[in-house]
């Protein structure tokens, strides 16, 4: 059995991106492929047994037959981190991760091996990416994101820690690179890397629909009450603001794709965006109509909202926070509007780092999002010269 250990140079680089295509690209090469996450940051329970969400993630979208505590067999729950410091874990990981990875020995032909953030994640509990890969023999491949100073600062910089510890580094994968804007990126990456050893494996093109979320999964995501779902919740969010500014200066920060996270209470900021999409149905409106958005809009309005000329449509939703539920007018005019609306007890804050969650993380659920990652590795990364990287498991 082939094993390589995909690493990264920190948080939301692309790592389970490159994971699911990679792991896709094996299996279409013939090979019986199995997923290891080592060690998990975030927990959860899927078929009774807690796993790291990235192997949840891989088990679900290819249907794997492993079981968890060989897939996912550290995890690290709050405070544990602490209780190793005391000296109250006396359990050998490094042994347990050891032995999960043998379970896959005999009946694979390669293991993808997915580590936690850059190469010194988890040294506080003496398993940092650099340490496992070594106890596991893999060599390592990088991912990055786009850029050209960036990317290869960061690589270089991981790469040290990774052979300062004897750990091969296979080469390095950049994600989110724009080609459109950056012809010929590749190639300066390629040489840029070549300059201090290391080989470039292959770049990945940047796709909106990657890094954002639909209104559905957003809707899901922060277990709100829906006030108004709005046209076609597949709609992809194109970035996300904070309601927390005059309206008129909202109305400069946000587009027609941009998810507005505001307070209940708020009712200036959310006016002005509600009057901004009735504006836009007023004007395609038949008589009739026109006059019904019409008083609806001056029921609940009473003069409190910005100019929205030339704002037409601003926003593509809005999350109301605090559990603060507007006036039956306001919530009349969102549903007029037909703006997407939900309504979430947290504050803004709390709601704000679990839409981040979502812009940053690929769910089961996301079906189209995971054809198109797949689409992609296959199409721009070389899987038989990523193949040729991978190495035997040393023997026991």
């Amino acid at each position: 059995m082939r094993q390589i250990y995909l690493a990264a140079t920190g948080q939301n680089r692309g790592k389970t991106t490159a994971a699911l295509g990679l792991f896709d690209g094996f299996q279409r090469a013939g090979l019986r492929t199995a997923f290891m996450k080592p060690v998990g940051q975030r927990t959860v329970i899927d078929h009774g047994q807690p796993a790291d969400e990235d192997a949840v993630l891989m088990h679900e979208t290819f249907d794997l037959a492993a079981d968890y505590g060989a897939m996912s067999p550290v995890h690290i729950p709050r405070g544990f981190t602490k209780k190793y410091i005391a000296g109250q874990v006396v359990e050998d990981l490094g042994a347990k991760i050891v032995a999960a990875r043998d379970t896959f020995r005999d009946r694979y032909d390669m293991l993808l091996i997915e580590g936690t953030g850059h190469a010194g994640v988890g040294a506080v509990i003496g398993l940092s990416n650099a340490v496992v890969a070594r106890m596991l023999g893999a060599p390592a491949i990088i991912v990055s994101e786009g850029g050209v100073g960036r990317p290869i600062d960061e690589i270089v910089l991981n790469a040290s820690h990774f052979a300062a510890h004897g750990v091969p580094v296979a080469g390095a994968i950049v994600n989110k690179v724009d080609l459109a804007a950056q012809p010929g990126i590749g190639g300066v990456l390629e040489r840029g890397l070549a300059h201090n050893g290391i080989r470039l494996l292959g770049v990945l093109p940047v796709r909106p629909i990657l890094s954002n979320p639909t209104l559905a999964m957003v809707l899901d995501g922060v277990h709100g009450e829906t006030i108004h779902s709005g046209p076609d919740l597949d709609r992809v969010i194109d970035g996300v603001a904070i309601g927390a500014m005059e309206p008129r200066h909202m109305l400069e920060r946000v587009g027609p794709g941009t998810l507005v996270i505001v307070p209940g209470d708020r009712e200036d900021v959310i006016l002005t965006l509600t009057t901004a999409h009735l504006a836009r149905r007023f004007r395609v409106a038949s008589a009739s109509e026109a006059a019904r958005i019409a008083q609806v809009a001056a029921e609940a309005t009473n003069e409190r909202t910005a100019n929205v000329d030339g704002h037409e449509g601003a926003a593509i939703g809005l999350v109301l926070t605090g559990g603060y539920r507007p006036r039956d007018a306001v919530v009349a005019a969102i549903r007029q509007a037909d703006l997407f609306a939900t309504l979430v007890r947290e504050d803004t804050y709390v709601v704000a780092s679990e839409v981040h969650d979502l812009l940053v993380k690929t769910h089961p659920a996301d079906v189209e999002k995971i054809s198109l990652i797949k689409a992609l590795v296959a199409e721009h990364l070389d899987i038989g010269g990523l193949l040729a990287v991978a190495e035997e498991v040393p023997a026991a």
